[in-house]
């Protein structure tokens, strides 16, 4: 299915280059209208070109009008303002095209740079559970993924495991000195937390215990059998209880390659940043230093002690992943403290002639009023904590608005509604925002909300299962458009690709959400005001084939930001 917006293009192109043969413009470039009243789409071609072509635009504009060829889509062309060009489609055109939404996917065939996509996000720490901290990486990673995985690319989601430092010294010690067997059997995450917090307490007054931690931690390092039968142990129970959550949430990745995955490879790392003259020695470390105009602290590459770093592990990965994958692009999905660790990581990568495009798609905090979530200050959310009082809620709405339904309707329905509503929650902010952490905000069910979307879904699945008993069906089915609202919604539903496009671009899945919202707006609107199954064949038909039509986008769009759908609510 090829994009409206691309049919346009070519037309507007073949226009253009009929006047302007052999002469260097920048392409016309269709977008659909902000406002209705200036057509369905619009293009600023002349007003771009007129320095290049030394005309007033409005002339451009009039000459590019004259030389369309014919066609069976446009309606009228006006020009407006200083240049402006708006379109205006055929109802015909809109009668055939829709249909197609449903028949065939779009044609992403003019994006020429695909390839491999890398996407690194998630990444908890190994023995430590999952609090909200770590909500905004999962699923907004997740819908870079999706949404990349629509366009044509093909996609690698990587989670980044902590599961290597100097933690896992003291976890040992912990493990040793203080483990509850019934509750680590039990609450094996909890039960790590608790030791690991216990350690922290009790070295605060003895040292020893330190010097123990790095003892133990170097037989880790140096392959000691006991102690990486151990490390084993907590990386196992902790995936185990981390896939939980993933299953829960509908979100899976291809690799699961944590720090330790590159510790072997680190040195090899050093030793080429030294030989290539990258690295320097300095005061015993081997650091990286940036010339005055990269505006960059230095980088600690390997620690005089030997130890090495974040900026090290995450060379070792690039490396990794370039021989493994050669891939289009690396995307590194993190909170907005990481930047200056990901400049200086981009910049010795480029030093190294490892030329790629990687990107640090960075996201604002989430945080309560009164400051960011800390361990210490004990305000975390466990992130189950948080998808059980979602669900929770979910199920004393149902209860109250339809308790009819089975116990099992019920919880399914509670399950993908409440998990649906905090995903929806988060990306439907613009991720550089930051996000006030608000229960009744989470978890709301009015607005701009996941709820509010998968009840217009599970409306119109309703709508059709009326229809089925009346007995209507989407059978022989004709598409009619007369009423500015049919017009209105149809020309809506052609937009999921252009705006799923816009949306990689910048990395901003909340733009799907803003469109999504418009689209069950627009279809709620639709259905209060023009009646469907009132109607007599062929428009309750068409009209039910509209409903149908609106009802795929929003599931597709919403599958987009991993959101599954209901038939009933």
């Amino acid at each position: 299915m090829k994009l409206i917006e691309k049919i346009l293009e070519d037309l507007f192109k073949q226009s253009v280059d009929k006047i302007y043969p052999n002469t260097k413009l920048k392409d016309p470039i269709i977008q659909r209208t902000a406002n209705e009243n200036f057509g369905d789409f619009q293009t600023n071609f002349a007003m771009i070109n007129s320095k290049i072509l030394r005309k007033a635009p409005r002339a451009i504009a009039q000459e590019i009008i004259d030389n369309i060829p014919e066609n069976d889509i446009i309606e009228k062309i006006e020009i407006a303002g200083p240049g402006f060009i708006n379109i205006y489609v055929k109802n015909e055109f809109l009668v055939n095209y829709l249909p197609l939404i449903e028949k065939e996917e779009p044609d992403f065939s003019f994006i020429n740079d695909k390839g491999t996509v890398v996407i690194d996000y998630s990444s908890p720490n190994i023995a430590k559970p999952m609090h909200i901290g770590h909500l905004r990486s999962t699923v907004i990673g997740d819908a870079i993924k999706r949404i990349y995985r629509y366009l044509g690319y093909e996609v690698i989601g990587d989670n980044h495991l902590g599961d290597w430092g100097t933690q896992f010294g003291k976890l040992i010690v912990a493990y040793r000195l203080w483990l509850d067997k019934e509750n680590y059997e039990k609450d094996p995450i909890g039960e790590m937390e608790r030791i690991y917090v216990k350690f922290e307490k009790e070295s605060e007054n003895n040292p020893d215990l330190l010097e123990d931690a790095r003892h133990e931690l170097k037989k880790l390092q140096d392959g000691d059998p006991e102690n990486r039968k151990l490390w084993q142990e907590f990386v196992d129970l902790s995936l185990r209880e981390y896939n939980k959550i993933y299953k829960r949430m509908d979100i899976e990745f291809e690799t699961y390659y944590g720090e330790s995955h590159y510790h072997d490879m680190m040195p090899d790392i050093v030793k080429l940043l030294l030989e290539k003259g990258i690295a320097t020695y300095s005061e015993g470390a081997v650091v990286v230093f940036f010339d005055e105009e990269e505006n960059l602290p230095p980088a600690i590459i390997q620690k005089k002690d030997g130890a090495f770093l974040y900026a090290t592990s995450d060379l070792a990965c690039i490396k990794f992943r370039r021989e493994t994958y050669n891939p289009n692009r690396i995307l590194y999905v993190t909170d907005e403290r990481q930047q200056t660790h990901f400049k200086q990581l981009f910049n010795i990568a480029r030093k190294l002639g490892w030329e790629g495009n990687y990107q640090h798609i960075w996201f604002g905090l989430m945080r309560f009023a009164d400051g960011v979530f800390s361990t210490r200050k004990g305000n975390v959310i466990k992130l189950e904590e948080l998808l059980n009082k979602a669900v929770e809620k979910a199920r004393e709405i149902i209860e109250e608005k339809n308790p009819n339904l089975s116990e099992e309707e019920k919880d399914h329905i509670a399950e993908v509604i409440g998990i649906g509503a905090v995903k929806y929650a988060d990306l439907s902010q613009n991720r550089i925002s930051h996000i006030i952490f608000d229960w009744d905000k989470m978890l709301a069910f009015d607005g701009n909300t996941a709820p509010y979307l998968l009840y217009t879904y599970a409306r119109i699945q309703s709508l059709k299962r009326k229809a089925n008993e009346n007995g209507y069906t989407l059978e022989n089915a004709e598409l009619k458009i007369n009423e500015p609202l049919e017009r209105k919604l149809g020309l809506l539903l052609t937009q999921l690709p252009i705006v799923v496009m816009r949306s990689a671009e910048d990395y901003k899945p909340n733009l799907i959400a803003d469109y999504l919202f418009e689209l069950a707006q627009t279809y709620n609107s639709f259905y209060n005001n023009l009646p469907v199954l009132k109607e007599e064949e062929p428009v309750l038909k068409s009209r039910l084939l509209l409903s149908h039509l609106a009802g795929e986008v929003l599931r597709r769009g919403l599958n987009l930001l991993g959101i599954n759908v209901v038939d009933k609510m």
